[in-house]
């Protein structure tokens, strides 16, 4: 049925999966700490469960939505896609009722994305997997970091 599987090969490098770890810890733990500088006022079960549960949710309904109509791969990296996926991500951040469960969100997916080693767009890596796909959509954060440790090995390998 999809067209696009998923390498079992890691995608990304130590640094990459350095810099998954230690951004998705932080924005995990930082909700259930709640220092004040954060503005939370601890961490809810339903917090918990929207950033666990129901962004994934989302995000894997409209992935699975998307496919009955198409198989293609969904490659929404460009500036749109980027300031789309940006945007969503500071209006949620910005409010105090989503911050928590946002943070959870999207530690948890670089989590997951540093244990499979997944260079892709930390938005879709949950969906992604779920899904055995490979769809982008507007990669904000690492992106960046995994083309320059992929330059930088080619370097030490053909040096």
């Amino acid at each position: 049925m999809l067209n696009t599987p998923v390498s079992q090969r890691r995608a990304i490098g130590a640094i990459g999966t350095i810099g998954r770890v230690i951004l998705g810890l932080f924005l995990v733990l930082v909700p259930v700490w709640g220092p004040a500088w954060w503005g939370g006022d601890g961490l809810h079960w339903y917090e918990v469960a929207l950033g666990l549960i129901g962004f994934p949710a989302v995000v894997v309904l409209f992935q699975w939505v998307r496919l009955q109509a198409t198989t293609e791969r969904l490659d929404a990296t460009g500036a749109l896609g980027f300031c789309v996926n940006l945007g969503i991500g500071i209006v949620l951040f910005s409010m105090p009722a989503t911050r928590d469960a946002v943070a959870l969100f999207a530690g948890g997916s670089l989590l997951l994305a540093a244990v499979r080693g997944y260079a892709g767009c930390e938005v879709t890596a949950i969906s992604n997997w779920l899904l055995r796909r490979d769809d982008q959509v507007g990669c904000v954060v690492f992106s960046p970091i995994d083309e320059a440790e992929k330059a930088l090995t080619r370097k030490s390998t053909t040096a």
